[in-house]
């Protein structure tokens, strides 16, 4: 076990408005600070907030400016099981960032430096536009007659039921009995969910592009993931530091993770399987573990699957549908240090570039 100095054992949130705080940089911490809780941005803490914030903004984009009417007439030259996939991946997701958009305030609730606040902020509202999307997607490809289905398949289908459960039920612990341990655990669910639970339903839709299918909602999800990234950078930033600041399990942060992995290739296999061109079982468990020991490097602590054999993606041709700029980039200069971004809002101005 790893322990914090001594903290309150229920999660302080912040008042609305707090006279007597103190917002100086000195005192600035991202939890347990004595905010005023205005936001005094002139002067930062966490200068890589600032960064990240004015990138989240400008990513701002508009789905229905994304033409999608070639998807129409090629989701019925989609398999049966292309159609099953679509449309199973479609509400998971929906429900992901449904989730998200009621979980973050919770999470924000109990963050003093103001410029982390506003990041939170902004990716409250970017789920929001995510889940719009969805809705986009589903109102004008997807047949009327079956549209239903789809906005309830976590009803009817029971593995996906079952999933979606246990995500929440990790974040509703928290709402439910606010103490920072289980603060510390909503924490890791959510970069288990921003960095690991998108990443195989957008490998479906970048393999359906890569066969000249769903190109329009490949550029959709372009959008989408581009997003996530900045929300997984978020995270990555706050772990390391919520690791110096609450109790908190290596063995359990481990342990969570290897669940996640379990869940999310029984869902993926579940819904995909080895009824796709291009994606396996063995490339779903392939993916999904690399992905986790990069998740895992990224804060600091050591992979969990053997290194050697899943040191590689066996999607990396499909990497390129991901890269709003085509130059086949965005990732990699994403988990270095900054994003290389398709804009479709001017920039921010106001604050001094870092």
């Amino acid at each position: 076990m790893t322990f914090a100095p001594a903290r309150p054992e229920t999660m302080p949130t912040n008042p609305i408005f707090n006279p007597g705080g103190n917002d100086d940089v000195a005192h600035r911490t991202i939890w347990f600070g004595e905010t005023t809780n205005l936001m005094q941005l002139n002067d930062v803490r966490y200068n890589w907030a600032v960064g990240l914030y004015k990138q989240m903004r400008e990513n701002f984009w508009i789905p229905e400016k994304l033409d999608i009417t070639q998807d129409v007439t090629d989701y019925w030259n989609l398999t049966p099981a292309e159609r099953y996939a679509f449309d199973g991946i479609l509400s998971y997701l929906t429900f992901l960032d449904s989730i998200q958009t009621c979980n973050i305030p919770h999470l924000k609730a109990s963050v003093t430096a103001p410029e982390v606040a506003l990041c939170m902020a902004e990716q409250t509202s970017q789920e929001g536009l995510h889940n719009q999307s969805y809705q986009y997607m589903i109102e004008t490809i997807v047949p009327s007659e079956r549209r239903n289905d789809v906005y309830d398949f976590w009803r009817t289908d029971d593995v996906l039921r079952e999933r979606c459960e246990f995500i929440a039920g990790l974040y509703q612990q928290y709402v439910d009995h606010p103490t920072t341990e289980n603060y510390f655990v909503a924490l890791t669910a959510d970069y288990l969910l921003e960095s690991l639970y998108f990443y195989n339903g957008f490998i479906f839709f970048y393999n359906l592009a890569s066969r000249m299918l769903m190109p329009g909602s490949a550029d959709i999800f372009k959008m989408i993931n581009r997003d996530e990234l900045s929300h997984v950078r978020l995270f990555q930033k706050l772990l390391p530091e919520a690791m110096q600041v609450f109790p908190h399990s290596k063995d359990r942060i481990y342990a969570m993770f290897d669940t996640a992995v379990q869940h999310e290739c029984t869902w993926t296999n579940h819904i995909v399987g080895n009824q796709i061109l291009g994606i396996t079982e063995g490339s779903t468990e392939q993916y999904t573990k690399y992905l986790a020991n990069a998740r895992l490097r990224a804060i600091g602590l050591d992979p969990l699957y053997d290194e050697e054999q899943y040191r590689k993606s066996p999607y990396a041709h499909l990497e390129r549908f991901s890269d709003t700029k085509k130059e086949a980039h965005t990732k990699a200069n994403f988990f270095e240090a900054g994003v290389t971004s398709y804009v479709m809002s001017s920039g921010i101005d106001g604050w001094d570039e870092i």
